[in-house]
């Protein structure tokens, strides 16, 4: 890595965003009402030309690994699968009653994450996903459905059950081949699991495979990662997320447990990043926003040839619906008129649903600039480039971002923002820009993770 690369690096490593949702989570403002919510939903879906994809969250571990950020409930209890199927399938009967254009409009996604989905049995999720099928209309030509799943806990009845129900998306946990590095996260996952695992889901017939790689944790050097990289291209998956590691011990207290001088960070760490990238391109994949890569013949490279990717509370997909519904304990939803997020604790969330009440724990009702803001920053994460709606936004713009132009990362005219190729790696950086809630009101206390 030059040693220009690094100064830059020194300079622009701040805590910032990373920009899944504006406004971002510790700016949401009013939450909306229950009846504001349901109606939120009702007026987009009625519109015929609306689509909506469903998430459901599956939160239960059997044990944790300590670079995880995600809403986890730790247990090896499976007698704790079947009341948690009944809740969320509660909370999706409370839905329909209420909003019944769920059942008229055609459903173009589910995701199923986690914690770990497939600590459930697969007769578990044929219930829970066969309940949900009754109800709902499949989008005919753009319908997927996809899952997270740990290899160490996935077995080919999973997969066969999951191929049953319409899933061909499958997304595997890897994070990092290297033997030590996967024990100092308390994830022990020789690379002969991952790889039959991908074997067998290919042989079942999911057409695509993805990988979440993480860079940045403890004792991974570039030799290291970059045989991690090597690894992962003789796998062949089709997608890659090459995430960096979220330092965020204020929020996740396992992560306390590494040193810091085991993490690399600053240029050590986006030399990782550099190294894994190099080998990936070289091997055919396209990439894709900040973290994400592809084989050009799947989906999300399509998605960002053709304008058409989009970026939310999971991360870049080339799937846009204009209302994400979230099930279960933590789920966010959307809706072009808010955010809403369900109970944290899954106790609450459990008794709130028993009662008949949509768990509401927070959310955010936007004003016109959130969603233009929200707009705005979409577009930068996914293409690149944004148009400025102003005169006086363009030479805010130029006023902001000038040392980030002085220094080749973006380019602003009187119409555009574009972040360079050189720029990418800083693309949070430049969203900055168009955040008016983090400008207004900077955070008294290490809010976010670093950008790098």
């Amino acid at each position: 890595m030059s040693s220009d690369i690094s100064k830059l690096i020194a300079k622009y490593d701040v805590p910032v965003p990373r920009y899944t949702s504006y406004p971002t989570v510790p700016y949401w403002a009013e939450a909306p009402t229950h009846e504001q919510w349901i109606g939120h939903l009702r007026e987009t879906l009625q519109n015929s030309k609306n689509r909506w994809s469903m998430y459901m969250h599956l939160p239960f571990c059997e044990s944790l690994c300590t670079f995880c950020g995600c809403n986890t409930t730790i247990t090896k209890d499976h007698k704790k699968e079947e009341p948690y199927i009944n809740s969320v399938i509660q909370e999706w009967n409370l839905y329909k009653a209420q909003v019944p254009e769920l059942m008229e409009r055609p459903l173009t996604h589910l995701h199923l994450g986690g914690g770990t989905p497939t600590f459930f049995s697969p007769a578990a999720l044929k219930t829970l996903i066969e309940t949900i099928w009754k109800d709902v209309k499949k989008d005919t030509e753009h319908f997927e459905a996809s899952i997270e799943v740990d290899p160490r806990r996935t077995s080919v009845e999973h997969l066969k059950v999951l191929k049953e129900l319409g899933f061909d998306r499958v997304s595997m946990g890897v994070q990092d081949f290297n033997p030590e590095v996967q024990r100092l996260v308390n994830r022990i996952q020789p690379y002969d699991i991952t790889a039959k695992l991908t074997e067998e889901a290919r042989a079942i017939g999911f057409r695509s495979v993805n990988y979440d790689l993480i860079y940045g944790l403890a004792k991974q050097t570039p030799e290291s990662f970059a045989e991690t990289a090597r690894l992962t291209v003789a796998l062949r998956p089709d997608r890659i997320a090459l995430y960096s590691f979220a330092l965020v011990p204020w929020i996740k207290p396992a992560q306390r447990l590494f040193k810091d001088e085991d993490l690399p960070s600053g240029a050590e760490k986006r030399k990782l990043y550099e190294i894994a990238r190099e080998i990936l391109m070289k091997a055919g994949y396209v990439e894709i926003g900040m973290d994400h890569f592809a084989l050009p013949t799947e989906a999300l490279s399509h998605a960002a040839q053709t304008k058409k990717l989009h970026r939310n509370f999971m991360g870049y997909t080339d799937q846009r619906s204009e209302v994400l519904l979230g099930l279960g304990v933590s789920s966010i939803s959307e809706t072009p008129y808010s955010f809403h997020q369900n109970e944290k604790l899954l106790n609450l969330y459990q008794e709130r649903v028993e009662k008949g009440e949509i768990p509401t724990h927070r959310g955010h009702v936007h004003t016109n600039e959130d969603r233009e803001r929200r707009q705005q920053i979409l577009s930068l994460m996914t293409q690149l480039k944004v148009s400025l709606n102003s005169q006086a936004q363009a030479q805010a713009a130029k006023t902001f971002l000038e040392e980030m132009a002085k220094d080749g990362l973006v380019t602003v005219t009187d119409s555009e923002v574009t972040v360079t190729e050189k720029g990418r790696p800083f693309l949070r950086n430049a969203c900055v820009f168009f955040d008016e809630r983090l400008r207004s009101k900077q955070p008294q206390t290490q809010v976010f993770s670093k950008s790098i």
